[in-house]
């Protein structure tokens, strides 16, 4: 017989078991805690760097993105010709904005179909292969492998983020746009992949097949994007309220003149084409400010209401493109009938709503809060030993 004893780690701390790596308490719990994410974190990006699908993917993306770009170049550029040759005016802005709103909104879509895809089978994938339960009998804890398939994930979708970025930035140098909005872009976008990614992870922790959960994941994804549309507009319907508002009647006059700001330009006035009077009378309006935080929950939403647009409410004609159109909307659904309905209590309302009141901090809290959800669950599932497994799981 051989005479080997088995190393066993020694108990931490009031009968606790060790930390990772042998480390207990304090900074090096946290430290070993870290370095067994990084461990999975560098496992899963080699074995998806290996792949050649990897870099074919990433080529596919940005030679879409640069078409999509360009043909939104050209786009903007044939359409300011045909106003040239009618009005004989020449825009304000470049056609920055233009590229930018578009390239925003189709990198937001298909990141949305892109991220479940890199996260949705990262942990039921193993399961099914038999190399989750190599993992679980390792000194990693059922933490340490969540957050790094988590982390993963999202460096995945992350590059496929940097791939598109040079054409923001090339849309901010075309003009009407400024840095700030390249920046606050990328970091929500960011954030709602981290959010996708979250939420695929935990449901591949809790599933038991593959496709089962690549498929509730999408189902997540679309009830964010497309459902909370849905209950905001079944949930307005419900919402029914009035809204006191007298008539309005059209100016003769529609715009006052033009006064210098502070640098001695002149700009546009700011009074509306149309004056309020006679009584005021209750008319039936929806109290959308009521079921605004259904719309909040929409990844459009928050990624659009977040971008710092310039204060457009000194412009008597203004021209929102598609991300700012839909932060009007949610700034309008949030502001509720008092401040949308013409004539609202006897006041001319605003063509463009200022963000007097964010509405994404709310939306990407609840986000947040799915995806926590989610994690939590899925932790669980992988703590060993498990009491009970579903029929036909595999563990080795």
């Amino acid at each position: 017989m051989s005479n080997v004893t088995e190393a066993v780690p020694s108990p931490g701390p009031q009968g606790s078991p060790a930390g990772p790596r042998g480390t207990t308490g304090g900074w090096n719990a946290v430290v070993g805690y870290l370095r067994g994410i990084r461990d999975v974190v560098v496992l899963e990006m080699k074995q998806r760097l290996r792949s050649r699908g990897w870099y074919i993917m990433l080529g596919i993306w940005f030679v879409v993105i640069a078409v999509v770009t360009w043909l939104t170049w050209l786009a903007w550029n044939a359409t300011m010709e045909a106003r040239r040759s009618v009005t004989a005016m020449s825009p304000q802005d470049g056609a920055g904005s233009m590229i930018f709103e578009v390239v925003l909104a189709f990198v937001l879509l298909f990141a949305l179909l892109v991220a479940p895809a890199l996260s949705a089978h990262a942990i039921d994938g193993d399961r099914a292969g038999g190399t989750l339960a190599i993992l679980q009998i390792t000194l990693l804890t059922p933490g340490q492998i969540l957050w790094g398939k988590f982390c993963a994930g999202w460096l995945a979708a992350l590059a496929f983020l940097a791939t598109s970025a040079p054409f923001l930035v090339f849309g901010m140098f075309q003009g009407g746009l400024t840095v700030g909005h390249v920046v606050v872009s990328l970091v929500m976008l960011a954030v709602e992949l981290a959010v996708v990614c979250g939420i695929g992870v935990g449901i591949s922790a809790l599933a038991g097949r593959p496709l089962f959960s690549i498929v509730v994941t999408y189902l997540a994804v679309a009830a964010l994007v497309v459902g909370s549309l849905i209950s905001f507009g079944l949930g307005s319907q419900l919402a029914q309220g009035t809204v006191l508002a007298n008539t309005p009647q059209a100016r003769s006059v529609l715009y006052a003149p033009a006064q210098p700001n502070q640098q001695g330009q002149p700009t546009e006035p700011v009074q509306p084409g149309y004056t309020c009077g006679g009584p005021l009378v209750e008319h039936p309006a929806l109290r959308t400010e009521r079921v605004a935080w259904m719309l909040a929950l929409n990844p459009y939403v928050v990624v659009a209401d977040a971008i710092p647009y310039p204060d457009r409410s000194g412009s008597a004609f203004y021209s929102a493109g598609m991300i700012e159109s839909i932060s009007q909307g949610a700034r309008s659904a949030l502001a509720g009938p008092d401040h949308t309905y013409l004539c609202a209590n006897g006041v001319p309302q605003p063509q463009y709503l200022k963000q007097t009141t964010p509405l994404w901090p709310l939306g990407l809290g609840l986000q947040l809060v799915l995806t926590g959800l989610l994690m939590w669950l899925g932790w669980r599932s992988l703590r060993t030993p498990a009491g009970r497994l579903p029929r036909g799981t595999r563990i080795a």
